[in-house]
């Protein structure tokens, strides 16, 4: 029988208050707040103090589903693809490439060490082969720790882009071991058309949605982030319907966004940032519920065992070869290796066999939560050490003298521009995100009819408002030619690196 829902309001708000005093615990302790989430969950669960009833890996991997597409689509929207850029191919091959070997490698070792047959050893490699970076930049924040952006670009990338691959190999198993007769041309078929439709619909939803949101022109600013939220789950639904990879289209529609100019731009970053906390702490503490530690007992040697061999020897050797194309330093790549940690797409995807109901499933989940949970320990806490130790650590950056000399200094470069916008001006009636204006051009306020207020990316112009402008350098005369000249011509829009 269920507790009342007054009950489980309070029990759920309990755990998320519970989550966010761990994650500003983890900082301090240099424990990742991952690991915190998972043990909470455990605490709460049934063999625990909490002793809330939870064994439904069907409603856990529906949160994990939705929570990871929202998850993806941020980690995208807030891309920077400047830095992403440098490092594309090297995060492609480890998302590939990479993926691949650390499957076949953790997979041959759990065929030996667990008697499994070879699909079920090369689907349990499949399920723990892609990486969460969420963790290790959580420690790498709250111990201060500064590096080389290209491993952090490359860090992220990977995180982003290799769960495709993973699902991909572990829906591909699946289906050999429940469809014996499946070849290995119907494999290569499954692969060509996860990815080929994952990306088409990626690309596509990504400039359509920046089109819609710069023109539906909705009343209420709240009715943005409703519309996002809508836009990413329709797009991994309606990309799974297709046959296609959902987890690759959220990711490319959140990165081609995140490069554009939209209206409330920021407003939306905020929104999918503080989301996909919410959403991170309540799908691990979802995950740890679903654990019973007792089931834990009988597979935790064999779960250390593949945990080592996958720290020291598949992760290691997978970095390795996917990296030897590149001029990265050795340094670099054993930073790269260690920091591959195992988070909750590892345990979501160990949903499947459960839900499939394969022999085998309860023992590959338990195998799956103990390595999650001792690869994260162990690889968050020594991250820091370990990027000291290869020499990769930045010096803290230089702290302006004052900050009236760092605004003394922007007043001399820049000036405040009074414009009265003409009738015949090219801007009337446009959004100001249809402009296209520098990064040195800020419409600081407009007066329209006796009646001042702050403009947003959504506000159309109109003859006769009164505008103040702060433009730098050059761009002052394009500004007055722009809003006030009937031949000025509308600027194209800025690559993604000036946006």
């Amino acid at each position: 029988m269920l507790p009342p829902i007054d009950v489980l309001i309070f029990g759920a708000a309990l755990l998320l208050l519970l989550g966010v005093l761990a994650s500003k615990a983890s900082g301090k302790l240099g424990v990742p707040s991952l690991v915190l989430f998972l043990l909470i969950g455990m605490l709460a669960g049934s063999e625990g103090p909490g002793g809330i009833p939870f064994d439904d890996p069907w409603l856990a991997q529906l949160l994990g589903v939705m929570s990871l597409s929202l998850i993806l689509f941020s980690g995208g929207l807030d891309a920077e693809w400047k830095q992403i850029r440098s490092v594309l191919w090297s995060g492609l091959s480890l998302a590939t490439a990479g993926v691949l070997i650390t499957t076949l490698l953790v997979g041959f070792l759990a065929i030996w060490l667990l008697g499994f047959s070879f699909e079920q050893g090369i689907l349990l490699g499949a399920i723990v082969s892609s990486t969460d970076a969420a963790a290790v930049f959580t420690v790498l924040r709250g111990r201060k720790v500064r590096l080389k952006e290209n491993l952090v670009s490359l860090l992220e990338l990977e995180s982003g882009s290799n769960d495709p691959m993973a699902i991909f190999l572990t829906v591909g198993m699946l289906q050999l071991l429940l469809h014996p007769s499946t070849t290995l041309l119907d494999f290569a078929l499954l692969f060509l058309r996860q990815m080929g439709i994952g990306t088409i619909t990626g690309f596509a939803v990504g400039r359509g949605l920046r089109w819609v949101i710069n023109r539906i022109r909705l009343q209420q600013e709240g009715l943005y982030p409703v519309l996002t939220v809508a836009a990413v789950l329709l797009t991994y639904g309606g990309t799974a319907l297709l046959g296609g990879s959902g987890f690759l289209a959220v990711y490319l529609v959140g990165l081609l966004l995140g490069q554009g100019e939209f209206v409330h731009k920021q407003s939306l970053l905020r929104f999918h940032d503080g989301l996909a906390w919410l959403l991170q702490l309540a799908m691990f503490l979802t995950l740890g519920l679903l654990v019973f530690p007792s089931r834990l007992v009988p597979v935790v040697g064999a779960g250390l065992l593949l945990t080592g061999f996958l720290l020291v020897v598949a992760r290691p050797l997978s970095v390795l070869l996917a990296l030897s194309p590149t001029r990265m330093r050795l340094g670099e790549k054993l930073f790269v290796a260690w920091g591959g940690l195992r988070g909750a797409a590892p345990i979501i995807l160990a949903t499947f066999p459960l839900l499939d109901g394969l022999p085998v499933a309860g023992t590959i989940f338990n195998v799956v939560f103990v390595l999650v949970l001792v690869s994260v320990g162990v690889q968050g806490t020594s991250i820091p050490w370990v990027a000291r130790a290869l020499g990769l650590i930045l010096p803290p950056p230089s702290v302006p003298a004052s900050s009236s000399t760092t605004a003394a200094e922007r007043c001399m470069t820049s000036s405040l521009l009074e414009i009265t916008i003409s009738p015949q001006s090219p801007v009337v009636d446009k959004q100001v995100v249809e402009l296209h204006l520098a990064p040195a051009v800020q419409i600081l306020l407009i007066r329209r009819q006796a009646e001042d207020f702050h403009p947003s990316g959504s506000t159309a112009l109109q003859a006769g408002d009164q505008l103040l402008i702060q433009a730098e350098g050059a761009a002052r005369d394009q500004v007055e030619s722009l809003f006030t000249s009937p031949s000025g011509i509308l600027p194209a829009p800025h690559s993604p690196n000036h946006e």
